[in-house]
């Protein structure tokens, strides 16, 4: 039994003879107040996250997620190999949520922190369940950026960007992410995951545009690993690709019109 704002609730995942059916973006849960529930999509994140402790509770916790330990680590190891103090870096979380990976990112010295985030659900979690860990939290659409709002972001003068359980499944178009990545400096740094399956389907959508990249040597792979992001509702395991690159110009947001999930 959990408490959610002194009240309490229980947290329930689909029924054994439903798990079978669902695909990783069709996945949900129920959360149990006074014997009514209610329903919750996994990618309907607006509404986990107004559930204070929920997205821990069941990512982390039910699920065994372990991105946002596995991608941080695999960027301080690259930043250390590199010989960067990661204390003088400047970091964009992209798509930071209530601020799992930017307190990994605080673990690892990280000078300053900037998050973004598609939701101002994610932004007022944020500072909820982790207050004063983001010099800055901007909710705000990537694809529809007003001149001040560039501006704004821009003045950071990014070192370092992250994006941790947010890409393919549509949540993030190319052009956001596209728009995210070119905020940081050349040289600079790329810490991401994704799902194996996109990284493999390299003709379209982030496969397609991520290879683009490497092939054009906007990005040099400094590392990568593959690993169990979580396991299902079913208890099947998910495989995703982290990766840690360094960036060495931006990418051109035309090649975005190419790429679509």
């Amino acid at each position: 039994m959990a408490t959610l704002d002194n009240v309490d609730y229980e947290l329930h995942l689909p029924p054994k003879h439903a798990r079978g059916e669902l695909d990783q973006d069709e996945e949900w849960c129920e959360i149990e107040i006074d014997g009514e529930r209610r329903r919750i999509r996994f990618h309907d994140y607006a509404e986990i996250y107004d559930v204070p402790g929920l997205y821990e509770r069941l990512f982390a916790d039910r699920l065994d997620c372990q991105s946002p330990r596995v991608v941080a680590d695999l960027l301080g190891e690259a930043l250390r190999d590199a010989g960067l103090k990661p204390e003088r870096l400047t970091a964009l979380d992209f798509g930071a949520g209530n601020g799992m990976v930017g307190e990994l990112l605080a673990e690892l010295a990280v000078g300053e922190i900037v998050g973004v985030d598609l939701l101002p659900e994610a932004r007022d979690a944020a500072h909820r369940d982790r207050p004063g860990l983001y010099e800055a939290y901007y909710a705000l659409d990537m694809t529809q950026l007003a001149p001040e709002q560039r501006r704004d972001l821009m003045r950071h003068d990014f070192d370092v960007m992250t994006c941790v359980a947010a890409l393919g499944f549509g949540d993030i178009p190319p052009l956001a992410f596209a728009e995210a990545f070119n905020l940081v400096g050349s040289p600079g740094w790329v810490a991401f995951n994704i799902r194996d399956r996109f990284v493999e389907e390299r003709c379209s959508g982030f496969g397609g545009l991520i290879a683009r990249m490497f092939r054009e040597g906007i990005l040099e792979e400094r590392t990568r690993t593959r690993y169990i992001h979580r396991v299902s509702v079913d208890g099947e395991p998910l495989e995703y690709v982290a990766l840690v690159a360094e960036k060495h110009a931006d990418v051109p947001l035309d090649w975005t019109h190419d790429y679509s999930d």
